[in-house]
Parts: C-alpha cells; structure tokens; sequence
C-alpha cells in the first residue's frame, strides 16, 4: 500500500475526550449482557465506536460558536432562515422542511407521496426508509444494478439504478401505480457504494416520460459527489459543490439526515420542488415534528447544520474523509479479509458469508462477527445482514440479502490512521481465528427494525 496517497488529517484537534479500555474479561461480560447486540452495549464500554456515522461526528470551531448565536423564538428562527438560503444555495430546491433527523424527513415524504398499494422503486432498500415506505402502504422494489449484490466485484458506481429494471417495472405496474422514484447517494447496505452522473440523468429522462417523480436519499451526497469527480469523465475539474448542484438538478425533492454529511450530532430536512406537496408536509410537520421553521430542531442545531453543510463541500475535507475510509479497507484487503469492494465512502464492509463460512445465513454470521470483534478488542461496528433486513409483512419470512456484512463505519474528523491501525489489526487478529465465532438465535425479536433492540444468545453445537 502506497502510505503517500494518504492525506493528513485537514484539521487541529483542539478537544479530546478520554476513552476506557476494558479488559477481556469485562467485554465479555458487556457482551453478554447486550444480548450479543452492539447497540445495546454503553457507549463507556467502547474503544473505537465504529457503530455508525450518523450523529457521531466532531463539529467545527465555526459550528460551534454557531449555536452559540441560536435563535430560539418557536417561530420564524433566524437560523431557519439561513439554513433555508444554504439548503436552496447548495442543492437548488424550492422548499424546505425541517425534521429531527432523516427518518423524519422519510416519514413526512412517504405520508404525502404514497397512496397504499403503489410501488416504490429504489437502488436497494434502507432499513428506516423501507419502513415508512411500507408503513404507507407501499410496496418496495429493489432496482439496484445486479453487481451491487456481488461483493467480490471491483467495478465503478456500483450503486446505479439498471435502467431495464426501471422500465420492466414501469410496465408491469403502469406509471400511475409508482409513486416516486427513491435513489440513494450513496447506497449504504450495498457497501458505500455511489452513483454516477450519467446514471441520475438517464434515470430523469426515463421517469419524465412517463410523470414518475424521483426522490433521492441525499445523506451521503457529498461523498458520493467526490467520487464522482475522482472517476467520472468530466468532472475531474468541477468544484464538489459544482457536483452537488447539478445531482440534484435531476430530482423533485431529498430526504436528508444533516447527521451525516452536514456534519451535526442531531438534525435532517425534507426538500421539495413542488408547492402542492410542500404545503402537506408543512401540515403534518406540525403533527409530528414541530413548527415549520423549526421541525424539531433548536434554531442553535439548525445553525450548526448551515454551516457544517457548507463545511463538507471543502475539497481537502472530503478528500481525507474518503481516503481515511479507504486506508482501512485497503489495509483488511491486504491482509486477505474478505471485504465489499469497492471500498465506500463511509465504511468498510466485513462480508460475513466469507469470513465464516462455518455458519449458516441462519445463525445470523454478521451479528455474531460484530459481537466478536468488539470482543476481541472494544470495537463496537454493527450488522448488515439477516437481521437488519426484517421479515416480509405478508409471509413473516425473513427477507434474505445477498450481502452479509458487518459495517465498520467511520466517524467524521474523530478518529486517525493509527485508530484505523487498530481496527485493522484487531479484524485480522480475529480473522486468523475466524472458526472460533459461534452462531446465534433470538432470545428477543422487536416486530420491527428489530436490529436496534433484539437480544440473542449463542448456539453451542
């Protein structure tokens, strides 16, 4: 690996906080009481918290002397305001409704948009987003390249919509019975993996024809912006706001969870281009999240959230971003541990099915994974499998994606190379003794997006 390809980190680390490191013993005992789920073990309790990206990141000396100019007033913040002008600035839409974070935003989009029985199509599905989809009534359908599914396959933009899927499903279900278009950028479970330029623009012109809005799921845009400057024709020259721009050009509106790319700890937003559905989300808004100005939000997160969105478009920022990710996974590659590839911009994706072929899908070998690496050196990363999928509402089957994986998701300007060091060495310790991570069963099934409470034990064959 050619270390000179790495930038340094684009920032002074001005705070820090003091972390434990628990003994062996102890982290079994955390483990089993966390039911052999990360979710449930305190955060005191972790090293390196790999668990997900979302909310977790460190804010800016910027951002936080921003909140402390919040205006509170309940209505007409002034903050509002200024994350209204930077949201229109940077991604072009007329409106603009704040939530408490993207799944807020997902459950006003899905409320106004669906009519039960009509199909959703999108470029895999999302764990909240597939929900309200389907708490609306809607039926979901994965129009993903057939690549995506494929771990082992190095090629480019593998989270792009297959246009024939597209039209054999505007065919089969006619125009009236789709309502919207979701396209995400990135596409997280695939692995990170980001969308082409060419790919948003055939998918417009494909869904104009026939009056099919397009919704994206924007929380990684940025990143995915980046790569497409790196492998693109034409983009090598283009500011990643540039970018940014014209992705959006091709969309009627966006979820958002500001946790994410805007670089905040709490915060989302709903866009929209059209008036009609504008003012329904400003209605429910209300009944849900709050004032239309606010939607949940103190007007200090709001302020936070404008300035780390313009933050992120820094080039040297997203650049570390996407190559502190990449260092890790080139390093577990390296050493032979089977990965997504390829490697995202947020994550680096353990595939569970290769890493213990000794289990079944059934013995959910991604949860088990996750426990045993946190384990094995007190870092907490979280499943992508099985158990995330959930169970068809119809049947009460478990839906079974071919991607098995255990995503280890990395936290923005929080961590260094040497953390990455760490991680990498801890995985590959566990790797070489991989025959030793035992299956699991349910002691505690949620009936819904069961991941974040189940509980489970394990199976001693």
């Amino acid at each position: 690996m050619d270390l000179n390809m790495f930038p340094a980190e684009p920032y002074r680390i001005k705070s820090v906080e003091t972390v434990k490191m628990n003994t062996r013993e102890e982290r079994e005992r955390v483990v089993k009481e966390a039911g052999y789920n990360t979710f449930l073990i305190n955060s005191e309790d972790v090293y390196i918290d790999l668990l997900t990206d979302s909310g977790t990141n460190a804010m800016s000396d910027k951002q936080w002397s921003g909140m402390m100019v919040g205006d509170e007033a309940y209505a007409g913040s002034k903050n509002f305001h200024h994350l209204r002008e930077t949201v229109e600035e940077i991604f072009g839409f007329k409106y603009i409704v704040p939530t408490h974070q993207g799944r807020g935003a997902e459950n006003l989009l899905s409320r106004i948009a669906i009519k039960p029985g009509q199909h959703v199509l999108g470029n895999m599905y999302f764990t909240t987003t597939r929900y309200h989809q389907e708490a609306n009534g809607a039926i979901f359908g994965d129009i993903i390249r057939d690549e995506a599914h494929d771990a082992t396959l190095e090629v480019p933009f593998k989270g792009n919509i297959c246009l024939n899927k597209l039209q054999k499903a505007i065919d089969e279900y006619g125009a009236d019975n789709i309502a919207y278009v979701c396209l995400a950028v990135t596409v997280n479970l695939a692995g990170g993996q980001p969308v082409s330029m060419e790919n948003m623009r055939q998918v417009r012109e494909l869904t104009n024809k026939y009056g099919i809005k397009v919704f994206y799921d924007a929380t990684r845009c940025v990143e995915n912006a980046y790569f497409i400057k790196e492998q693109e024709a034409g983009y090598a020259d283009k500011t990643i706001k540039e970018i940014v721009r014209e992705m959006f050009s091709y969309a009627d509106g966006c979820t958002m969870s500001g946790k994410k790319d805007c670089l905040v700890n709490i915060g989302g937003f709903l866009c929209l281009n059209d008036e009609d559905m504008f003012q329904s989300a400003k209605e429910l808004v209300v009944v849900f999240e709050g004032m239309p100005s606010y939607g949940g939000l103190a007007g200090r997160d709001m302020e936070a959230m404008a300035i780390g969105l313009k933050e992120s478009l820094q080039y040297e920022y997203i650049r570390h971003r996407v190559l502190q990710v990449r260092y890790l996974g080139q390093k577990l590659i390296e050493a032979g541990v089977p990965v997504v590839q390829p490697i995202g911009g947020h994550a680096v994706f353990l595939d569970a099915r290769r890493f213990c072929p000794h289990l079944t899908q059934d013995e959910f070998p991604a949860q088990s994974l996750a426990a045993n690496l946190y384990l094995e050196s007190g870092v907490r990363s979280m499943e992508r499998g099985i158990v995330s999928a959930g169970r068809d509402k119809v049947t009460g089957e478990n839906h079974r994606p071919q991607l098995e994986t255990v995503r280890l998701t990395i936290p923005r300007r929080v961590y260094t190379y040497k953390h990455m060091d760490v991680v990498a060495d801890a995985v590959i310790k566990l790797f070489k003794h991989k025959e030793t991570i035992k299956g699991l069963r349910f002691v505690y099934e949620p009936k819904q997006l069961r991941f974040f409470t189940a509980r489970f034990e394990e199976i001693n064959k």
